[in-house]
């Protein structure tokens, strides 16, 4: 694998993707608020923001990506292995759609807010990280009890 074209490549998608989350206004929590507040004043402009991105990527990804045997930079696709809806699944999305409803904030546009100097920004991607963290130590140990009691 070229390391160095994967790294810039890596860096170009995340310069484009920040830029388009702070031009768009995706990385203003109040817009974000206005856009799933549809029970009171909703603000439809983020779903043009999502329609335009969907424009963009289906395209490339029919023609581009999916006809490929492999990645550019790596030996295969990682794709999910399950596809199953299952209760972890449901749980997190609720628990993900809460924490995105409450603060205003998506995971992806935190990031660009955080150059911007938003303070709730940054502790929410404090918060987030400390989720991230604890929610892993408690996959880890569910995983570790899984399998202390397969082999005993």
């Amino acid at each position: 694998m070229n390391r160095f074209a994967f790294r810039l490549t890596s860096m170009l998608a995340g310069v484009l993707f920040g830029l388009g989350m702070v031009i768009s206004g995706m990385a203003d929590p109040a817009k974000v608020l206005g856009f799933l507040d549809v029970a009171g004043v909703w603000d439809p402009s983020l779903m043009f923001v999502m329609g335009g991105a969907l424009a963009v990527f289906m395209p490339a990804y029919f023609l581009l990506i999916k006809p490929q045997q492999k990645p550019l930079y790596a030996e295969q696709f990682n794709l999910a292995k399950s596809q199953t809806i299952d209760r972890r699944l449901v749980s997190g999305a609720v628990i993900f759609g809460l924490g995105w409803g409450i603060a205003g904030i998506c995971p992806g546009p935190v990031v660009s807010s955080l150059a911007l100097g938003n303070s709730g920004a940054w502790v929410f991607f404090a918060c987030m990280m400390a989720g991230l963290g604890a929610t892993n130590l408690l996959i880890c140990i569910a995983n570790r009890k899984q399998h202390h009691t397969q082999t005993a």
